[in-house]
């Protein structure tokens, strides 16, 4: 028997996210290659792990027991990657689509200064765990609330939500705006790791969802016109384009950023990081209406 990492991979994403087309967007790979993961793994155990029908995959009896495991194994593997990066003193932050917004340039500073043996270092990685499923990060910025009870999280501060639009659309002459402006119209979002839901608006006013993969997309779209978006302000500092304005929302609740790693796995210097970003957060101006 030949056991991968990636194969017990492909097993935890594929029971995380739902289908194996999630899991493939979550492990960065085609979705032939986690079908292959699944099956070369079924194959070398000689069972089947997994039930699946047009519309659902589940674990069979089996496959709970199995995933029970395979858990424990990836777990070890990230802590294995934690020594690594504290000998080598590199602190890896993920992120969905903005890091820190204004406060990023400053966060950096800070932490050079009181902290100059450590290299911190921020990825992108547009996934519901940014990077954290797959090990490719030790934390991460996370600007939802995590459903996955092994997730960890500690407040870091508040954002403001802002519209975005097309800057020749007739709402962008405004300097403010509401969340009523845009009841009815066509909103883009991204599902995975996007801040706006629809119980921003009464049922009866809610927007038009459509979905986007990514924030290259999502700007893309909104630019063309007739599409609109809501965001953090984090967005709004790190990702100016033409073509696009940022107005903010006036009447929109503000968005909890967190700072998130795996249970039981806390890097040592996650609390270190953590203050520097608060204070940058605390720093800031208050924040208005």
């Amino acid at each position: 028997m030949s056991l991968e990492i990636r194969h017990l991979r492909a097993l935890a994403a594929v029971v995380d996210t739902g289908t194996f087309t999630d899991a493939a967007i979550e492990l960065h790979c085609s979705q032939a290659a986690v079908s292959r993961a699944i099956l070369s793994l079924e194959t070398q155990l000689g069972a089947q792990l997994l039930s699946r029908s047009t519309r659902h995959v589940a674990l069979t009896p089996l496959g709970e027991r199995v995933l029970t495991r395979a858990r424990r194994v990836l777990l070890e593997v990230r802590l294995i990657s934690d020594e690594v990066a504290e000998t080598t003193r590199e602190l890896r932050v993920g992120y969905a689509w903005s890091t820190l917004g204004a406060h990023t340039g400053a966060v950096q500073r800070t932490w050079r200064a009181q902290h100059p043996e450590s290299h911190l270092v921020f990825r992108q990685s547009n996934t519901a765990t940014a990077g954290l499923l797959d090990g490719e990060v030790e934390l991460a910025v996370f600007r939802t609330v995590p459903r996955d009870p092994r997730i960890e999280t500690v407040r870091l501060g508040e954002e403001r939500r802002v519209a975005v639009l097309a800057n020749d659309d007739p709402l962008a002459r405004r300097r403010a705006l509401l969340l009523d402006d845009f009841a009815g119209r066509t909103m883009a979002v991204d599902a995975r790791t996007g801040t706006t839901v629809g119980s921003l608006w009464p049922a009866e006013r809610a927007p038009i969802f459509i979905p986007t993969s990514s924030l290259d997309e999502w700007l893309t779209l909104i630019a063309d016109g007739g599409v609109y978006g809501v965001t953090s302000e984090a967005t709004a500092a790190q990702h100016p384009r033409p073509g696009i304005a940022y107005r903010p929302l006036r009447d929109a609740p503000t968005i909890e950023v967190r700072l998130a790693w795996w249970r039981g796995a806390k890097p040592a210097m996650a609390d270190a990081l953590a203050q520097v970003i608060i204070a940058a957060y605390d720093e800031a101006p208050q924040l208005t209406r």
